[in-house]
C-alpha cells in the first residue's frame, strides 16, 4: 500500500490544526553536553507490569504529566472583502447603501484555534511537544489533568524535527522520566497518551510495530517508532510510554486515508526528542553535525561491485570540496561501514549519527575502498545554515539496469550551463533512454551525466565506447551519474 503524504497531514495536523493547515516537520538533531533542567519535584517512579493491574498502574503514574495544549493565532486578511461578489455591484450598493454592505464583509482579522498535546519533562515547567502544534501561535494555553491552567511561552522550536519546547510557570509539577528509545524492541507493549479530538487524558494500548522507519517522504530526518496504539488528531505532541512508565516517544503522525486511526502511528524517538530539547533550551537553536557528503543506500548489486558480503553501509556518491569529509580524505566510492565505533546499516543511520555528533569532535570512520578496509579520522563541523536539504541528502539505490537503450553525447559547454553543472565536470550526457528498456526501469534519465563506468573515468564518447566494448553480455556495470547538482551510483545487471 502506498503512503499518501496528505494522509499524514490529515491524520495529525488536520485534527490538531483544524483551520490553520500548518505543515509538519521532523528531523534529527545533535544534542550537546548540556543536561536537562533539574527535576527537584517528585518524579514518577518507573512502573512495572504486575498482574492484571499493570496497565492501570502505568496510566495512573504517567497521565498527570501529559497536558492539553490549545493555541490561538490571529490571521489577518487583506481587508474588507465582500462576502459575495454581488455586494460589490454598484446597483446593489445604490439600493442598499454602503453600511449594509459593510455588515457582510469578511472581517480583517479572524482567530484560529487548534488543539494538541504535550509532555512535562521538568518540575519547573518545561514541556516537549510538536513544532506544528505551536507554530505561529499568538497565545498558548496549557491545561493539566488536574484542571490547572497555565499560559505557555515557546522556548524554541525546530520544524525540521517537529519538536518544540514551551515553558509554563509552575513548581513541583508531575513529570515523565525519559526512557532509552534505542532499547525498544518490536512487539513491546506501549501506551499512547494525549488529547485526541480534544478528549483530555486519553490513553490507548498497542505494541511497537517497527523502529527506524525512514525514507517515507514526511520529513528530512526520519527515524520513527511505528505503533498500532490508537493515535488520532489531537494526539500530536503527546507521550508514547513503555510499560515502565518511561517516555520513549513523542507522537507526531499517522498513516490514514480517512483522517482517523488506522493502526499505523508514528512517534519521534525519545533520544532524538531529548537531544533537540537540550539544544533548544541551551542555545535556542539546534546544532547539528556535518560531514559534507552525499550518500546513498547500498543495494545487493552495488554490494557485489564494491566487494561487500552484504548490502549494508552508506555509499559516498559525492564529497563537498573543502568539507570535513574532503579534509579527512573521504572519496567518492567509499562505503562507510562504521562511524564512531558503531556499525552503519544504511545511509539514514549514518545521517542521524552525524547529526547528533558534537561539533568539533574527531570521529573514526571505517570504510571499504577498492574492496579494501580503510580507517579515517574526521573532525565533525557544524551544519551550515544555508546548506540545502540535498547537501546531505539520502539517495535510494536504483535497481539494476543494462546499457542497451542508452544514447550519449559529449558534454558541451552550453549543455553544462543548461544542466547547471559545476565547472570542470567531465563526462558524457545521456540524450535518450529507450522506453521500456532496463536503463529506464533503473531510473537513468535524459540529462544524466555519466562520470564513471565501472570505476573508470568517462571524459568523452571515446572513453564510453572503449569501456563499453570490454563488457560481456552478462557483465555487471556500475555507473557514477551526475544529476541536479549531486551524484549517485547506479548498478547495472543484465
Amino acid at each position: 500500500m502506498s503512503i499518501d503524504r496528505r494522509s499524514f497531514r490529515v491524520g495529525v495536523i488536520a485534527g490538531v490544526f483544524l483551520l490553520s493547515g500548518v505543515l509538519v516537520g521532523v528531523l534529527f538533531s545533535a544534542g550537546s553536553g548540556w543536561m536537562s533542567p533539574a527535576t527537584s519535584a517528585p518524579s514518577l517512579s518507573p512502573v512495572a507490569l504486575n498482574g492484571s493491574n499493570g496497565f492501570p498502574a502505568v496510566a495512573k503514574a504517567t497521565m498527570p504529566a501529559v497536558v492539553n495544549i490549545s493555541t490561538t493565532r490571529v490571521v489577518k486578511n487583506q481587508g474588507g472583502h465582500p462576502a459575495a461578489p454581488f455586494m460589490d455591484d454598484p446597483v446593489f450598493r445604490h439600493f442598499f447603501g454602503d453600511e449594509f454592505n459593510k455588515r457582510f464583509q469578511i472581517p480583517r482579522e479572524r482567530r484560529e484555534n487548534s488543539l494538541g498535546s504535550g509532555v512535562i519533562v521538568s518540575a519547573d515547567g518545561y514541556i516537549v511537544t510538536n513544532a506544528h502544534v505551536v507554530e505561529k501561535a499568538d497565545e498558548i494555553k496549557v491545561l493539566l489533568s488536574d484542571k490547572r491552567e497555565f499560559t505557555g511561552k515557546v522556548v524554541g522550536s525546530d520544524p525540521k524535527s517537529d519538536i518544540a519546547v514551551i515553558k509554563i510557570s509552575g513548581k513541583d509539577l508531575p513529570i515523565l522520566n525519559w526512557g532509552d528509545s534505542e532499547k525498544l524492541e518490536v512487539g513491546e507493549y506501549v501506551l499512547a497518551i494525549g488529547n485526541p479530538f480534544g478528549l483530555n487524558s486519553t490513553i490507548t494500548l498497542g505494541i511497537v510495530s517497527a523502529v527506524g522507519r525512514a525514507n517515507m517522504g514526511i520529513e528530512q530526518y526520519e527515524n520513527f517508532i511505528q505503533t498500532d496504539a490508537a493515535i488520532n488528531p489531537g494526539n500530536s505532541g503527546g507521550a508514547l510510554v513503555n510499560t515502565r512508565g518511561e517516555l520513549i516517544g513523542i507522537n507526531t503522525a499517522i498513516f490514514s486515508r480517512t483522517g482517523g486511526n488506522m493502526g499505523i502511528g508514528f512517534a519521534i524517538p525519545s533520544n532524538m526528542a531529548k537531544g533537540v530539547m537540550d539544544s533548544l533550551i541551551k542555545t535556542g537553536k539546534v546544532v547539528r553535525g556535518y560531514l559534507g557528503v552525499s550518500i546513498q543506500d547500498v543495494s545487493t548489486e552495488i554490494a557485489k561491485q564494491f566487494g561487500l558480503d552484504k548490502a549494508q553501509g552508506a555509499l559516498v556518491s559525492d564529497v563537498v570540496a573543502g568539507s570535513p569529509a574532503d579534509k579527512a580524505g573521504l572519496k567518492t566510492g567509499d562505503v562507510i561501514l562504521r562511524y564512531d565505533g558503531q556499525e552503519i546499516e544504511n545511509s539514514t543511520m549514518l545521517r542521524h549519527r552525524v547529526a547528533e555528533t558534537l561539533v568539533g569532535k574527531s570521529t573514526e570512520l571505517e570504510v571499504q575502498r577498492d574492496k579494501k578496509p580503510v580507517k579515517l579520522s574526521v573532525k565533525v563541523a557544524e551544519q551550515p545554515k544555508d546548506m540545502s536539504a540535498s547537501g546531505e541528502s539520502v539517495k535510494s539505490a536504483d535497481k539494476s539496469a543494462a546499457l542497451a537503450g542508452l544514447e550519449v553525447r559529449n558534454l558541451a559547454p552550453d549543455t553544462m550551463r543548461q544542466l547547471n553543472l559545476p565547472r570542470g565536470i567531465r563526462g558524457v550526457v545521456v540524450t535518450q533512454v529507450e522506453s521500456g528498456s532496463a536503463a529506464e526501469k533503473a531510473g537513468v534519465q535524459p540529462g544524466d551525466v555519466i562520470v564513471e563506468l565501472n570505476r573508470k573515468p568517462v571524459q568523452s564518447i571515446d572513453d564510453f565506447q572503449r569501456l563499453s566494448a570490454k563488457l560481456g553480455k552478462s557483465d555487471t556495470v556500475l555507473l557514477l551519474i551526475a544529476r541536479q547538482g549531486g551524484r549517485l551510483f547506479i548498478a547495472i545487471n543484465p
